[in-house]
């Protein structure tokens, strides 16, 4: 099944892009001239998924004032405003569920980066309660985080890969959480536990814009691939 719904998580701090984040909430960091959380919502579009939820919190009236209703990206967005502390991955999804209904949803970390036509990452098998795309192990995180056997997500593999961020999840999925700040890594491991995770390997490029560093790399990779010069320091 397709989902018709999807969410950005967009509500996190952005400690290690600081100062950067000090002032601008990272899923508007400029990357090759444009806000990273903009690659995200047209691809949305693009993949014919036009109902988004965008959970914010810190500095979340920059990421409304800019994205506004969603319209000049072909989207419509509702916003799930999580107050002063943002409530992590499990959290944040938990709590806008109303929001993106009895359906399956695709939910997409906002602070990276792939180059991924979000149709096939959005199909979820009848078999499974969630199915996430896993890419191989970059630098900065070398001993991944699951396995990935005939199509199932295991914790033990002698072959690891590294979560990309985007993920396709039923309601269900959440069963027995309650309202608060949690992580998403215990549900997943649950779901292994229970043979109900599917998962597909990404072959394509992905970035994890988590520091300075990863964002000037990516900038620079973007312009490079259109052909544009970066600014000074970067490319």
């Amino acid at each position: 099944m397709t989902p018709t719904k999807a969410m950005l998580l967009a509500a996190g701090r952005g400690e290690r892009l600081r100062p950067i984040t000090d002032t601008v909430p990272k899923p508007l960091v400029a990357v090759a001239g444009k806000p990273l959380i903009a690659y995200h919502l047209e691809a949305l579009a693009a993949a014919g998924i036009h109902e988004v939820i965008v959970n914010v919190s810190w500095l979340g009236e920059q990421i409304r004032s800019a994205l506004g209703s969603g319209a000049r990206y072909g989207v419509r967005i509702t916003y799930s405003d999580e107050g002063p502390e943002p409530l992590e991955t499990g959290g944040g999804i938990f709590r806008a569920l109303p929001m993106l209904g009895p359906a399956p949803f695709l939910v997409i970390n906002a602070d990276i980066w792939l180059d991924r036509d979000l149709r096939g990452c959005a199909v979820l098998p009848e078999d499974a309660d969630a199915r996430i795309v896993l890419t191989s192990n970059p630098q900065h995180h070398p001993h991944g985080d699951f396995g990935l056997e005939e199509g199932w997500v295991v914790e033990r593999s002698s072959n690891r890969l590294t979560y990309t961020g985007v993920g396709v999840y039923r309601p269900q999925f959440f069963l027995g959480c309650r309202p608060g700040r949690f992580p998403l890594l215990p549900l997943l491991k649950r779901a292994i536990a229970a043979g109900r995770l599917r998962g597909e390997r990404l072959e394509g490029p992905w970035f994890d814009v988590g520091s300075p560093e990863r964002l000037a790399r990516l900038d620079g990779w973007l312009r490079a691939r259109a052909g544009r010069p970066g600014p000074r320091g970067v490319d």
